[in-house]
């Protein structure tokens, strides 16, 4: 009897111990969880338990309630993490601007000083808090994506103290000085600090991206498309990403419900027909809230015959659809092509696009000269620009290269990548796709990342130019280096020597919202002939009006009203180009003969 109770108190005890271990484990899992993780796996729960209305509806105290006490533990300590080997004081700076004060600063001990940061945009209050040496671990910007991110300096307790921080979270941490003259967002530069308080001047500064909030955006976050994915294949677009007179890219929209893709062509005419495993992948937009999820599939169409004309059809569709169908060129020195500036994905953009097609139907294809949409990470914008698009694009290649739009707030351009197919024969240090080129007929065509470093492309754009032997070389890259408003000095240094060491013949861009077109120029100055220069144009794609600019001594064309296309025509050694406005108005024209 004495030994039957002492086996059930010790099974009893091996039951408490396995529980406790489990609680001990479940909790160490819930900490060692990201932030990430917390706001995925909400937004699912979201999505299951509320309405449109409601998600419209979220505030901060809406917000707060979402969370268990562990998971607001994580949003508050592990956004941001580093290792100090002493003890610190760490000061956040956040902007007076931001309406909502993170929720973590008072409740971790962070305490308010009277001290300002000041940029010339806005001014930081800052917080500060000491830490004894080891982890350190701060919280998400706040739940309504204010887009400014705070951002964060260091200093040992002990001024005799030589501090080293470690065990970076994001890991590619940069550690500046803090100072007048520092910036703090790595994707503005440009924006750097003019006042700082003499007690901060010195500490080890870490920077960040503006963007960052949107790892925690609830309040005002969702979205919804005007054009959601169903199981229907749509927004078929033609892309390039090899020889255009061999290769042809199709790419195409799901649901999440179809599972493979296949394209099926064949020669216009031809009873022989071939078929192409398109490759899927998963996009994910998640605030929005009636597609959050979507297929893309691009099926890479190879050994074409040049010269020919091929019809296409994307499974499950029946018949060959007379919209589905391109040419590829023909071995000869003539073809057209149609450019826009910037476009926004505006419905007013979709008029110019089918005026342009139905005035040059010859065009062999199109290009955008970035900000293509308004937000690259908005799938919904997207959504918009390919529906006004939907006639041309799966006849005629859409080949584009990023703005500042399509990259936001230094959160990349993952989106774009995942809509578009292009050459990856681009610098190495700049992702794929971003950056590219390739050859026309005659012609070469430099499509360029200027959101990227500028420095780091200088050298593969002179060995992209000087291996070409095209009779006729573009470049196309968003911000112009010669403009009214703000000059890109730094594209002037970098490009414009080689541009003209090499001879392009043109350079196309967007970002101001004006047409300009330049006299040929040469080392930043006009010259008298095509032949000894470049020209440089900028160009728009939306409607705008501006009421006055400053003088451009360069330029031979300017137009301050939207919404243009041009038209460049090339038959052997002879180039003819015009832009035109929405009135079918001819706004600029000129000839240039090799």
């Amino acid at each position: 009897m004495i030994q039957r109770l002492y086996n059930l108190k010790l099974l009893r005890f091996s039951v408490v111990l396995i529980l406790a271990a489990g609680i001990i484990s479940c909790a160490q899992q819930v900490r060692e969880q990201s932030v990430k993780d917390i706001m995925d796996k909400t937004f699912t729960q979201l999505y299951r338990t509320m309405s449109s209305k409601e998600l419209s509806a979220i505030d901060e105290n809406k917000a707060m309630s979402l969370f268990s006490k562990d998971e607001l533990h994580i949003l508050a300590t592990r956004h941001w993490m580093f290792t100090a080997n002493v003890p610190v004081v760490v000061s956040v700076m956040r902007s007076t601007e931001q309406n909502l004060i993170p929720f973590w600063l008072p409740e971790n001990g962070f305490l308010k000083t009277d001290m300002i940061v000041k940029n010339a945009q806005v001014s930081y209050e800052v917080w500060q808090k000491s830490f004894d040496a080891g982890p350190v671990g701060l919280g998400i910007n706040g739940f309504e994506n204010y887009t400014l991110h705070y951002f964060v300096s260091v200093a040992p307790q002990n001024n005799k103290d030589q501090l080293i921080l470690t065990n970076f979270t994001p890991s590619n941490q940069f550690v500046g000085v803090m100072d007048i003259g520092a910036f703090t967002y790595h994707d503005w530069d440009e924006l750097v600090l003019i006042e700082v308080p003499p007690p901060l001047k010195g500490q080890k500064l870490l920077t960040t991206i503006r963007g960052r909030g949107v790892e925690s955006h609830l309040i005002g976050a969702f979205r919804k498309s005007s054009y959601p994915s169903s199981a229907k294949p749509d927004q078929v677009m033609l892309t390039w990403s090899s020889d255009p007179s061999t290769g042809m890219d199709i790419q195409w929209r799901t649901d999440t419900t179809v599972a493979d893709g296949v394209v099926n062509y064949r020669a216009k005419g031809s009873i022989q027909e071939l078929s192409v495993k398109a490759s899927r992948y998963r996009m994910e937009d998640r605030v929005l809230m009636n597609d959050r999820y979507i297929n893309r599939f691009t099926a890479e169409l190879r050994n074409l015959k040049p010269g020919t004309t091929y019809e296409y059809r994307v499974a499950p569709q029946k018949g060959w659809p007379d919209e589905y169908s391109f040419s590829t060129p023909a071995k000869d020195n003539q073809f057209s092509f149609t450019w826009f500036g910037d476009t926004h994905f505006s419905p007013r953009f979709g008029d110019i696009f089918a005026k342009a097609e139905k005035a040059h139907s010859d065009a062999a294809f199109y290009m955008i000269a970035g900000d293509l949409v308004s937000d690259g990470l908005h799938r919904d914008q997207w959504d918009d620009l390919f529906e006004y698009s939907k006639h041309i694009i799966p006849r005629k290649p859409l080949m584009s290269v990023l703005g500042n739009h399509d990259s936001r707030y230094g959160l990349g351009a993952l989106m774009y990548r995942e809509l578009f197919s292009y050459p990856k024969n681009g610098p190495a240090d700049v992702p794929p796709e971003q950056t590219y080129s390739f050859t026309y007929k005659n012609a070469f065509f430099l499509m360029i990342d200027c959101t990227s470093p500028i420095e780091i492309q200088n050298s593969w754009i002179e060995e992209q130019l000087a291996k070409s032997k095209a009779t006729w070389k573009f470049a196309m890259f968003h911000f112009p280096p010669y403009n009214w408003e703000e000059p890109y000095y730094n594209i002037q240094k970098a490009w414009v020597s080689l541009f003209d060491k090499y001879h392009v013949d043109m350079v196309m861009s967007g970002h101001l919202h004006y047409y300009m077109r330049s006299n040929p120029m040469k080392a930043g100055k006009v010259v008298k002939s095509f032949k000894d220069g470049t020209v440089y144009a900028i160009s728009i794609g939306i409607p705008t009006d501006y009421d006055k600019i400053t003088d451009e001594p360069y330029a031979a064309v300017r137009n301050l009203k939207g919404t243009l296309y041009q038209y460049v025509k090339i038959e052997d050694e002879q180039l003819k180009y015009i832009a035109v406005n929405a009135d079918n108005e001819l706004i600029d024209s000129f000839t240039i003969k090799k």
